[in-house]
């Protein structure tokens, strides 16, 4: 079996996704040739991320509700070294935090989602470096810093481009707040569904956006646009209608029986404080319907031929993104790469991406005589049935010993750094003699 093989196995059988317990755990798999398979060996991960969509499409594409859903995903790393790591924040952790933060796409129809695309995030500290990044081997063209929101609007275009058949892009609130990016799906004919933030703010006539006349003759000219009605955010027009205005829906089945919500739906218009004319969208706010609580906030550009019910499901269809990374992060290693460079991450999310579809393969394959197979089923009957190192006690101390002398000289190799951060501090400030 190629190193490719062996990876693609060690995702499915290490404890720990890493290449020393691949090594371990795969018959044959080699510390050194997975590493040279991931961190130097020249072949494109462009090209299978591209082989993994066609295929997801193949099983989730071109269905009433089939959407590209858009989010990102934090990965908690030390130091300063890992491409694209900085202080930034963390949606996995919560906070702030030192990480890499990969934009991510998926295809998702019904209760399937697979990941068809990723971009790393590279802060403005590392295309500002070209040292920097010339070290982390960042390509040259993708040395420029761009948003979160620029990066999924990318990969929209190139899931068009490879032909992608989803009738729905949707994001949460950090996508939907952005008006340029919602402004730019809403041009290019594409129905969005996307979070929005308890402080938009909305009209509820049309704004008629103008360049008001001159206070008087003596005044001088005006040239910036100004509303004709006040706007209100989504949050205090929520608090102004009454009880009667919530709509009862149920999203879907679950485990726990069918998930109830409520739904206020209203038409509204949007303004970015530039554009000549304001544009009417849907604004869709949902809340549990036995708490009636935990309020979330949209928009959709979705035209009146589409129900609100509709609208308001597919919001709910965001959910499967966040499991995606729960599958990716728990059963095939998302984020438990060690690697440093540009390559190598994006070898890693290929590599994780073709797991990640073959599980979904399996799930439609086998779902009419076992409908609740999940991934971790298809993960554990892989373990039992793909081929094991064979351990005996001598190959089990021999693993022990590995681990710990790469161990003794990681300790060692920090001690080193320390002593001459250390002795560098006190050259400094040793005074020189005149």
């Amino acid at each position: 079996m190629e190193p490719a093989g062996h990876y693609l196995c060690g995702l499915f059988q290490a404890t720990k996704k890493n290449m020393e317990r691949m090594e371990e755990a795969v018959p044959e798999a080699d510390y050194e040739q997975v590493q040279h398979f991931l961190s130097e060996s020249p072949w494109s991960s462009q090209a299978v991320m591209k082989q993994v969509a066609r295929d997801a499409d193949r099983l989730l594409g071109g269905r009433p509700d089939s959407s590209f859903l858009i989010d990102e995903s934090g990965f908690t790393k030390k130091g300063i070294h890992s491409v694209g790591v900085a202080r930034q924040y963390n949606g996995r952790a919560g906070k702030i935090d030192n990480c890499q933060v990969g934009v991510f796409a998926t295809l998702s129809s019904g209760t399937s989602v697979c990941p068809v695309d990723v971009r790393l995030y590279l802060p403005k500290e590392w295309t500002k470096d070209a040292a920097r990044c010339r070290s982390a081997g960042v390509p040259t063209a993708q040395r420029r810093h761009r948003t979160k929101q620029v990066l999924a609007l990318e990969m929209v275009q190139a899931a068009r481009q490879q032909g992608l058949r989803f009738h729905w892009v949707q994001g949460d609130g950090a996508y939907g707040h952005d008006m340029k990016f919602c402004q730019a799906l809403a041009d290019q004919a594409e129905r969005f569904v996307v979070g929005v933030h308890k402080t938009q703010r909305i009209y509820l006539e049309d704004p008629r956006p103008a360049v008001p006349a001159k206070a008087g003759p003596r005044g001088r000219r005006r040239t910036r646009l100004q509303t004709q009605v006040q706007p209100i955010t989504v949050e205090k027009w929520r608090r102004q209608q009454p009880p009667e205005a919530w709509q009862p829906l149920t999203l879907r089945e679950t485990t726990k029986g069918s998930l109830e919500v409520e739904v206020l739906h209203q038409w509204v218009w949007v303004w970015d404080g530039k554009s000549p004319q304001a544009r009417r969208w849907r604004l869709i706010v949902q809340r549990d319907a036995a708490t009636q609580a935990e309020y979330k906030y949209a928009w959709s550009n979705a035209g009146a031929e589409v129900s609100w019910e509709t609208v308001a499901r597919q919001h709910g269809q965001r959910y499967w993104i966040e499991r995606a990374f729960e599958d990716g992060k728990g059963q095939v290693g998302l984020g438990d790469y060690q690697v440093r460079g540009w390559l190598a991450w994006h070898h890693h999310m290929a590599m994780v991406m073709l797991a990640m579809l073959f599980l979904v393969e399996e799930r439609h394959t086998h779902q009419t005589e076992v409908p609740l197979l999940s991934c971790s089923d298809v993960v554990d009957l892989l373990c039992y049935a793909l081929p094991k190192r064979k351990i005996s006690r001598e190959e089990l101390l021999r693993q022990m010993r590995t681990r710990h002398a790469k161990r003794q000289a990681s300790i060692e190799g920090a001690r080193r750094r320390q002593q001459a951060r250390r002795a560098e501090r006190q050259q400094r400030q040793t005074p020189s003699k005149p």
